[in-house]
């Protein structure tokens, strides 16, 4: 009864996704099988490490639309060293992660030193990373091969990745940033009122550029992530991950308002997203009718938040 009490969303949350891999196991006959397993243990280390940023951007009261084109950029650069400079992975590696660094640096700057709002600012990087993608790889994928996909290899004694184990400790290094320090209770506070944290005599901006920052960074790791389980550089990397990273973060339960949210329930909102995807391409659904089922849970989400919030007596 405690666990309920002082985690009821974050069980509420996990037992939506036990009842949808029921739900995909009743209704497909090779779903709850270890085969599935491995696989969405494959597939969504890119999208929990970028979601994970994408929740601390949230909480402190903004969004980032940029990420997918930021992977997809930081991917080509990965390529471009790679392949027609010959630079090993240990070295390309670091530049395609400050690559996702830099534009979350610039992402943060404009919108905290501008006052600009970071749809906009985040739109336009959307536009200049996916564009500047397409120039560094000449609009061709390239072929890495073997010299990335150790990180997607499976770890000694497990049917996991290596990416996997990464990905989620990304997850609990920000989990506990968010639960365990300052900065932390810094980031919420800001989303929660800022006003009242510039009364307090504390500065929000460089809090405020930071998640943007961390967010930009995980983006960068994410193409990592993306270029070993493909064993290629795609300009095309990332296009609409935004999207479904968002709405990780929004069925993990983090407020769109700002204020609160939890990296922990994010990576839960990851496994419904790509338990959707999996189930529904199992049982035959086409493209179009995915994304309707997978627009309505988001909406279903979000006004399952409002109701609780309102219930409760929060302002929406």
């Amino acid at each position: 009864m405690k666990i309920l009490k002082d985690h009821g969303d974050t069980v509420g949350i996990l037992a939506v996704w036990i009842l949808l891999v029921l739900l995909f196991g009743v209704l497909s006959d090779h779903f709850l099988s270890a085969n599935t397993l491995t696989t969405l243990a494959g597939r969504i280390p890119a999208l929990t490490v970028i979601a994970a940023g994408m929740t601390l951007v949230l909480i402190v009261g903004g969004i980032d639309l940029s990420v997918g084109s930021v992977l997809g950029l930081s991917s080509a650069v990965l390529g471009l060293l790679m392949v027609d400079w010959k630079v090993p992975l240990v070295i390309s590696a670091p530049i395609a992660i400050v690559v996702g660094m830099l534009a979350g640096t610039v992402n943060g700057l404009f919108t905290v030193g501008l006052r600009i709002p970071s749809f906009l600012v985040t739109l336009g990087m959307l536009e200049i990373c996916r564009g500047a993608a397409y120039l560094v790889t000449r609009s061709q994928t390239k072929y890495i091969g073997a010299s990335v996909e150790p990180l997607a290899s499976m770890l000694p004694g497990t049917t996991f990745p290596i990416s996997f184990f990464l990905s989620v400790g990304v997850v609990v290094g920000l989990q506990v940033l968010l639960e365990k320090t300052i900065l932390g209770r810094h980031i919420v506070a800001i989303g929660t009122n800022e006003h009242a944290v510039r009364l307090a005599g504390i500065d929000p901006r460089p809090a405020k550029i930071l998640v943007f920052l961390v967010c930009g960074t995980c983006a960068g790791v994410g193409s990592l992530f993306h270029c070993a389980r493909l064993g290629s550089a795609d300009p095309n990397a990332g296009s609409g991950m935004e999207l479904a990273a968002i709405a990780a973060v929004v069925i993990g339960g983090t407020s769109l308002l700002g204020g609160r949210g939890s990296v922990i329930k994010t990576f839960i909102g990851v496994l419904i997203v790509a338990t959707l995807e999996a189930g529904l391409a199992q049982i035959g659904a086409s493209e179009p009718l995915k994304r309707v089922v997978t627009g309505a849970v988001i909406i279903a989400a979000v006004s399952v938040d409002v109701f609780r919030r309102r219930c409760i007596g929060e302002n929406v």
